[in-house]
């Protein structure tokens, strides 16, 4: 199960006493205005995170490998600034509009979908109050109804940082960082929706879909709010 702490951090107090301001234009009244939101979702481009190439299927015709692969947009403006906002600020607020830019850009899915946020290291749970990426998730499935369901499948072996290191280096953490929570039963005709907050080296992503596949899924898609970067 996630970890639930109480937030006590400075920012989350912050946040609850100060009004919030788009983090887009500053206009007071919510962490991201609806202009700004609709702008994000209007001006977004699909981009294959592995060969960097545009592509118009979720699917890239570069990288057969990949599985359906959705991304919001690069991280930068924002995007970025709620991103940075949520993970190591706390401001609670942001999680929401941040799952409502995963829902402009997810298509409909038919089958049952089970939402699978990559667990956060439980020392930074704990230091921020908050898990992001659980946050995101439960925010993506109650927009999207009752088919929507977020599960703890995914259980950290170790709490290794993966932040600057190089790309060899993290695709090897990667490799042992997670296993499948035993409690879990995974279902074939299920569509398991892999859910983590940027795209770096892909490794931590790649690493939980291949977790999955071992324990039997059929069905996978990864879901991603931002890009590190879009040469």
């Amino acid at each position: 199960m996630p970890i639930i702490v109480k937030n006590t951090t400075f920012p989350g107090l912050l946040d609850l006493l100060a009004p919030h301001s788009c983090r887009g234009c500053g206009r007071i009244g919510s962490v991201l205005c609806d202009c700004c939101k609709n702008n994000i979702i209007k001006t977004h481009v699909d981009i294959c995170p592995k060969c960097k190439a545009k592509k118009t299927k979720a699917k890239c015709s570069n990288c057969p490998n990949l599985p359906s692969t959705y991304i919001v947009g690069e991280r930068s403006g924002p995007l970025g600034n709620l991103i940075h906002n949520l993970k190591y600020q706390s401001v609670r607020a942001a999680a929401k509009p941040l799952a409502e830019l995963l829902d402009a850009t997810l298509p409909a899915i038919k089958d049952k979908v089970v939402i699978v946020p990559l667990p956060t290291i439980t020392k930074h749970i704990r230091t921020r109050g908050l898990d992001h990426t659980y946050l995101i998730a439960k925010n993506l499935a109650k927009l999207r109804g009752k088919n929507y369901q977020v599960k703890p499948i995914l259980l950290r072996n170790q709490n290794t940082v993966q932040v600057g290191t190089d790309q060899k280096t993290r695709l090897k953490q990667a490799d042992s960082a997670y296993k499948i929570n035993p409690r879990i039963i995974i279902d074939k005709n299920t569509t398991y929706l892999l859910l983590d907050d940027v795209w770096t080296t892909g490794a931590s992503l790649r690493a939980s879909e291949k977790k999955l596949r071992e324990a039997g899924a059929k069905k996978i898609k990864l879901a991603v709010l931002a890009l590190s970067r879009i040469d």
